[in-house]
């Protein structure tokens, strides 16, 4: 099974779970970070740094991209216009403001979707609409060995 494929098997496997911000604990509690951090450990072991306690704005007020830039240090960029199952996805959710959702692509093709944490619904598995696809910042695919 390659590593995407794994991936999306273990995102499957928090579906259900509610939403918690900053809580990565599967069937009890994940935000959107907190699903990836999980996927990460179940795949990896531990994790790869430690993320410090952040509010629901984080980043804002600072316009800093700093998920982004951890994107950058411990996932492989996907070349823009590339799509794949199992590419982490990167959102800004609206214009002008910094990159702070993050789901993972579980299907491609007209019945494109992905898996996230959301607020007031858990961890579900959405279709990858044209709005959703709109907020896109960037793709990474997870390292095939870390």
């Amino acid at each position: 099974m390659s590593r995407a494929q794994q991936s999306i098997a273990v995102a499957r496997g928090w579906l259900g779970t509610p939403y918690l911000h900053q809580a990565t604990t599967r069937g009890a509690g994940c935000d959107c970070l907190g699903l990836l951090r999980g996927v990460w450990r179940e795949l990896y072991g531990a994790e790869p740094e430690p993320v410090p306690p952040y509010s629901p704005d984080w980043s804002e007020p600072q316009g800093e991209e700093r998920l982004l830039a951890a994107a950058r240090r411990w996932l492989v960029a996907r070349p823009p216009g590339s799509e794949a199952e199992g590419d982490v996805l990167l959102f800004r959710m609206r214009d002008g403001m910094v990159a702070k959702h993050l789901g993972l692509q579980s299907a491609t093709g007209p019945e494109a979707a992905f898996i996230h944490a959301y607020a007031r619904h858990g961890v579900v598995e959405s279709p990858l609409s044209q709005p959703w696809r709109r907020r896109i910042v960037a793709r990474f695919a997870f390292p095939e060995g870390a």
